[in-house]
């Protein structure tokens, strides 16, 4: 008697029409046999499983924030974009050349490569809105059973990517992860066109660089992340957080109004006073060059952090109180901030309230002799 080769040959002769059918398209990737389809998500919750010996842990806070992202679609009607899930067969299923269909036994999964936050994330969204319609039966809310299923139907119908590769083993499941989630990533031009799906600092950063004059003499880098080329100051990632130290006064982690639900008329709002913010901060310091420690990126923040506390004293934006404030700023003598090795050797954040203290103090102590009253402002 030959082996058994997988669950598909072992329930070969089981019921008709149990199986679940992916349509797709068979491919070489990397050397290995994969097929890419694009599946909604109905179907997809039945052909997953994740084996935790390749997965890491599930970051709660991560998946919430998914969870948003994915409310933005069912209650505000915002198109959304994810990035495909990768899974792996692990010699589950048979492909059928004849129909382009590739089928598994009702009781056979693949196992989720790359992607199960995402995964989470919608797994999440189905059993919260399940449950609100089980209570509304309950209730006999007739309208919110219909509001539900409604968004139980979209939810059911949004379609994702999906990639299974048909011939890997454990061990390399472990390494394209790896891959996937270790190696760093440009942003393409196909990619550059859906950055409004981000959150509203994200989008103010781009629109801020795209748009205002002020950012030519401020070249930022919108083709990668986190990184930069040689020929940019910033960062994207640093004209992200110097938006939201400026706004709310927090470092980036702590931002509580990075969500994706904003009006035009505030993110104008906005973008004009990050203007002016940055026209005025090009009047009083030297000019950018990244060998200038006021313009490295620790002591950027620092100096947002600390004229947000002057601009927001009214508790609103006020140029004229951050314009005066600003005109401390050829006074200080930056090489003070850091003694010895501690521009390098200090954690990034140490760094930072580092360098804000010594901001706050010196103004604190010599603002009264060093600006003048009958200056004109700004």
């Amino acid at each position: 008697m030959e082996p058994v080769q997988s669950l598909s040959e072992l329930f070969s002769t089981g019921i008709p029409g149990t199986y679940v059918e992916v349509p797709g398209n068979m491919a070489r990737t990397f050397g290995q046999t994969t097929l890419s389809t694009t599946l909604p998500m109905s179907k997809l919750f039945t052909i997953y499983e994740i084996d935790l010996e390749v997965q890491r842990q599930l970051i709660p806070k991560n998946v919430s924030r998914l969870v948003d992202y994915i409310l933005l679609y069912l209650d505000h009607g915002q198109n959304v974009y994810f990035p495909g899930i990768i899974l792996s067969a692990r010699g589950a299923g048979k492909y059928d050349p004849n129909r382009s269909s590739y089928d598994l036994q009702s009781v056979e999964k693949c196992y989720v490569v790359d992607g199960q936050h995402r995964l989470a994330a919608f797994r999440r969204v189905m059993e919260t809105l399940q449950g609100n319609m089980a209570r509304a039966k309950d209730r006999r809310e007739y309208d919110r059973v219909a509001e539900l299923t409604e968004k139980l139907r979209k939810l059911y119908d949004f379609p994702m990517s999906v990639m299974i590769y048909l011939d890997i083993n454990s061990r390399q499941e472990r390494q394209l992860f790896s891959d996937i989630n270790k190696l760093p990533r440009k942003i393409g031009g196909n990619l550059a066109s859906l950055r409004d799906q981000r959150r509203f600092y994200h989008i103010m950063a781009t629109r801020l660089v795209q748009e205002y004059p002020v950012m030519n003499q401020l070249p930022t880098d919108t083709y990668s992340e986190r990184g930069k080329g040689p020929e940019y100051l910033f960062a994207y990632s640093l004209v992200i957080e110097l938006l939201i130290a400026l706004f709310e006064g927090r470092l980036k982690s702590a931002a509580r109004n990075n969500g994706y639900h904003y009006t035009e008329v505030s993110l104008n709002e906005h973008l004009e006073q990050a203007n002016y913010y940055f026209e005025t901060m090009l009047r009083y310091l030297p000019a950018p060059d990244r060998k200038e420690l006021c313009w490295s990126e620790n002591v950027q923040i620092a100096l947002a952090l600390f004229l947000n506390e002057e601009a927001f004293k009214t508790l609103q934006f006020n140029k004229y109180s951050l314009a005066h404030a600003m005109k401390i700023l050829p006074h200080i003598d930056w090489s003070l901030i850091y003694k010895d090795e501690e521009k390098d050797r200090l954690p990034r954040r140490s760094r930072i309230m580092k360098a804000y203290q010594y901001i706050r103090d010196f103004y604190d102590k010599e603002n009264l002799f060093l600006i003048s009253d009958k200056e004109e402002i700004g």
